[in-house]
């Protein structure tokens, strides 16, 4: 399609405004170039580490389904920066948005032609040296490349997904110290009864209680139904007139 004399937008024309405008054979590889030059203008503090190795592993699995017009060299770079930990430095405000995160992924792609920076820890350092560092050779981008880099929406969903992560072990150790809670106080395992629960609309609200009813499972702590005033209650525990558990 580069060589042919069709018009294709991102691959022979120009961007946005500029789509009726048709790039010089010879100049192919300098648009993709200055594409990502011109969209690495985010400001403000990195991105974190783990967000940054996040949006490495979700470019590479987009651009690897084949519809992006790259080079599997391309898809390659981004794992091996990924497995050695060459960490682009990503500011973290600047995304476009509807578009796609397109100044924080231009800040990604630099890194892959050489330019840029990267960060681990507080230490900065060129690209270039950091790709010679981890034995990896920076690539010339080829017509469509630079588009297929940086228009999409891999920071946002990156940081959704590890937000998710860290919501689903937040909500999964609020049942633990839940079930332990209740253990510690000696209280009952009436409160979460499957058949209660069942009567309220809220699938939530039924995953926790069959979460706590496993977590208690046979548990000799917790005092379920009593079998009489005074005696033994149903989990084991002698107990006295009026008392409870």
């Amino acid at each position: 399609m580069a060589g042919g004399d069709e018009p294709v937008y991102g691959v022979n024309t120009g961007f946005g405004d500029l789509s009726t405008v048709r790039i010089p054979h010879d100049e192919l590889r300098a648009l993709q170039r200055n594409l990502v030059r011109s969209h690495a203008v985010g400001v403000g503090p990195a991105l974190a580490e783990d967000v940054v190795r996040a949006i490495l592993l979700l470019r590479a699995n987009t651009l690897a389904a084949g519809r992006s017009g790259v080079r599997a060299d391309v898809i390659d770079l981004l794992c091996d920066m990924l497995n050695r930990r060459v960490h682009p430095h990503i500011p973290m405000h600047g995304s476009v948005g509807a578009s796609g995160d397109l100044a924080p992924l231009a800040h990604a792609a630099l890194v892959l032609i050489g330019e840029g920076e990267t960060i681990e820890g507080t230490k900065r350092r060129a690209g270039g040296e950091a790709l010679r560092a981890a034995g990896l050779k920076p690539l010339e981008l080829a017509p469509k490349e630079g588009v297929s880099l940086i228009n999409g929406t891999q920071v946002m969903t990156a940081i959704g997904c590890l937000a998710l992560h860290d919501a689903e072990v937040l909500a999964t150790t609020a049942d633990v110290v839940g079930a332990m809670s209740a253990e510690a106080l000696r209280g009952t395992d009436r409160a979460w009864d499957e058949e209660l629960h069942a009567s309220r609309p809220h699938p939530g609200q039924q995953t926790v209680a069959g979460n706590l009813r496993a977590l208690m499972a046979g548990s000799p702590n917790v005092a379920s139904v009593m079998k009489t005033s005074q005696g033994t209650s149903s989990n084991g525990v002698q107990v006295g007139s009026g008392a409870s558990l």
